[in-house]
């Protein structure tokens, strides 16, 4: 409420420094609130861009190139000469969808991503498919990103081994707590390790190919037990799962174009180019990485898991020097920090399902920090969940990934072509051709990887991949829009005015005030009941017969002519004698609203609530969905109590 002594500017800076007034431990978590009005100054510079929503992209290279290796190994290791081809594949593939996502930017500067798109232009059913892809891939975002980086810190710091999942849970905490401050805040601390191991691996790949003729010596090892035979099992089966595990570089492409309202203006500009950067270093990494380990015959297979990163630091820069800390430091930090692309854009997306009735309301809720805290609560939970039931453990992570991303690509992709061809306009038909193209191509992709994935796992029972758990993750998330969407649409037409008549019939009211004893609380209570008017009568659950005297006595000293109702319970509950009662209130004046009041004692300190029974809270719960009956707490501060001060109890006395 304004303070009518004041006028309305002061009064605006009388409410804005009460809401400064945070607890300190909070204020130290989460920093200094934003105003409403410090959103324009919480937008991001593409600088800063580039690290908050591509380092999920960048750093995939980091497994993408081992998990390709892990899929061929069981051909022996002639076969990896496939990995260098399927490579410069998916770099095509990347640049196709980097090419269609520029239009789609285009199309929706305020953000485009795949659920709006695919909503506004080929139905809800396909958006809300889209929304539930996606979510399901954000949280295999965090938790394969994170378990990455663990991997690779272990053979630098092999004190953490056998502590993976322990590690894991630590950095989704530190994640958690850093996007709860805000992304002004957390945006420059991703920008120095993203930076950092773009110019590494720029590094690495450089002298790993030109080093020795120019003077930067390494030495290749040799592996004796690998022998480069012909390979003769490395059919059309074992290419395409070697496809599908590369693939998982393609993941965080979309999180530019979701993210367009965080940039800048001129915001479809800076988001542009930023998806521009973020292709062609995602391109030139993942090529030159795979290539680099082909050279070099690095081994990654089910007894050699050593990340191909690792091995490739060890061999270039020499393990233990200077430049593999560097290399090594750096690949860890983004790995983990990777997992912020899907902090930024869970929670935005779980906000537009929210506010189009789809998930709860209170996901569209905007915190102290300008960011949506439930969805980052929310992510950072079930991220924690996967990390643990899957041991932390990235080889089994990544057959998860990339359905969903490439169910979400196709959506998106296929929405905006029957975009074009409604809105038409300017170079409308090259466009569609643009983001036909890649429709076809994420449709092709999309389609290996379930047949990769989920296909030969359900029908020729391979049982190793378990793409399927993803399908049925995402018809679970379908079947519960569709429920919280039906719920708040009756909802809305149950509290809407239309054809509301108001009526003017006296409403009777009985109020019943709980009285488990005569004290200062319970008399709270009474001169609060006898205030309402009606018909006021006090009720007590009689759990020990042998006290009932006791308090007629006392109730006919205090509570003037307000008639007691006292109910037996045999049983000593408190609740059923009460539900009991009520019913048969409810028979003696059906209509009537029924009031009834609780006295609740408020002790000095938390844990002092501890130390009582809390039987107001259970009366509120069982009263909850009760039709006509209204629960009214009467609370008595006890530290407001003066020994010695004369109140109106001593004067009736």
């Amino acid at each position: 409420m304004n303070n009518p002594g004041l006028s309305g500017d002061e009064n605006r800076e009388s409410l804005q420094g009460t809401a400064h007034n945070v607890h300190p431990l909070r204020k130290l978590l989460f920093g200094k609130p934003f105003k409403t009005e410090d959103h324009e100054h919480s937008l991001i510079p593409k600088i800063t861009a580039l690290p908050v929503f591509a380092s999920d992209a960048i750093s995939s290279v980091a497994y993408a190139t081992q998990e390709m290796f892990l899929a061929l190994s069981v051909a022996g290791t002639a076969a990896l000469v496939y990995a260098q081809n399927i490579a410069i594949a998916i770099a095509i593939l990347l640049v196709i969808v980097a090419i269609s996502y520029q239009q789609t930017i285009t199309a929706y500067p305020t953000g485009g991503g795949s659920y709006i798109v695919a909503k506004d232009n080929i139905g809800t059913v396909f958006g809300l498919i889209a929304a539930a892809a996606l979510l399901i891939d954000y949280v295999l975002t965090v938790a394969t990103s994170i378990a990455a980086g663990v991997q690779n810190l272990v053979p630098t710091a092999p004190m953490f081994r056998h502590h993976e999942v322990l590690l894991c849970v630590f950095f989704v905490l530190v994640l958690l707590i850093a996007n709860l401050r805000g992304m002004r805040e957390s945006g420059p601390l991703f920008a120095i390790p993203t930076y950092t191991f773009v110019l590494a691996c720029l590094s690495l790949i450089f002298l790993g190919f030109l080093g020795p003729s120019i003077g930067w010596h390494y030495v290749v090892p040799s592996h004796p037990d690998l022998v480069l035979t012909e390979v003769k099992a490395a059919g059309l089966a074992l290419i395409l799962n070697a496809f599908a595990r590369g693939c998982s570089a393609m993941t965080g492409t979309e999180a530019i174009s979701d993210g367009v309202p965080s940039f800048q203006e001129p915001k479809a500009h800076n988001a542009i180019v930023t998806l521009r950067w973020m292709a062609a270093i995602l391109a030139t990494l993942f090529i030159g990485i795979t290539m680099l380990a082909i050279k070099l015959r690095i081994q990654y297979d089910d007894t050699h898991h050593v990340p191909v990163i690792d091995q490739l630091n060890s061999i270039v820069f020499g393990k233990g020097s200077t430049f593999y800390y560097i290399l090594q430091g750096s690949t860890v930090a983004i790995l983990v920090l990777a997992a912020n692309t899907s902090f930024a854009d869970f929670p935005r997306l779980c906000s537009f399902l929210a506010r189009d009735g789809f998930m709860p309301r209170q996901l569209n809720n905007l915190g102290d920090k300008l960011t949506f805290t439930n969805g980052i609560i929310m992510l950072g939970v079930c991220s924690i969940i996967l990390l643990v039931a899957f041991g932390g453990n990235t080889d089994k992570l990544v057959p998860l990934y990339a359905i969903g991303v490439f169910i979400a690509f196709t959506l998106s992709q296929s929405g905006m072509v029957v975009h074009w061809f409604v809105e038409k306009g300017a170079g409308w038909k090259v466009k569609a051709v643009l983001n036909g193209v890649g429709a076809v191509a994420t449709t092709l992709v999309l389609l290996t990887i379930s047949y990769e994935k989920v296909y030969l796992d359900v029908v020729h029972n391979r049982g190793r991949e378990f793409g399927w758990i993803v399908i049925v993750l995402i018809c679970i998330l379908y079947a519960m829009f569709m429920l919280i969407n039906r719920h708040y649409s009756h909802l809305k037409r149950s509290l809407a005015m239309d054809n509301y008549m108001i009526s003017n019939a006296p409403v009777s009211n009985t109020i019943l005030v709980l009285v488990p004893r005569i004290n200062r609380g319970s008399m709270k209570a009474i001169e609060y009941g006898n205030g309402l008017g009606g018909d006021v009568r006090g009720v007590h659950i009689e759990i020990d017969p042998t006290t009932s005297p006791l308090l007629v006595n006392e109730w006919e000293k205090w509570a003037g002519d307000m008639p007691l109702v006292i109910l037996p319970s045999p049983y000593r509950s408190v609740v059923k004698p009460l539900l009991a009662y009520l019913d048969e209130v409810e028979r003696e004046r059906p209509g009537a609203h029924i009031t009834v009041v609780v006295p609740e004692a408020v002790t000095g300190k938390w844990w002092h609530s501890l130390l009582h029974a809390n039987y107001g809270a259970l009366i509120k719960l069982y009263l909850l969905n009760r039709r006509n009956v209204i629960v009214a707490n009467v609370r008595y501060f006890v530290d407001e109590y003066q020994p010695d001060q004369q109140d109106g109890y001593e004067s009736i006395q």
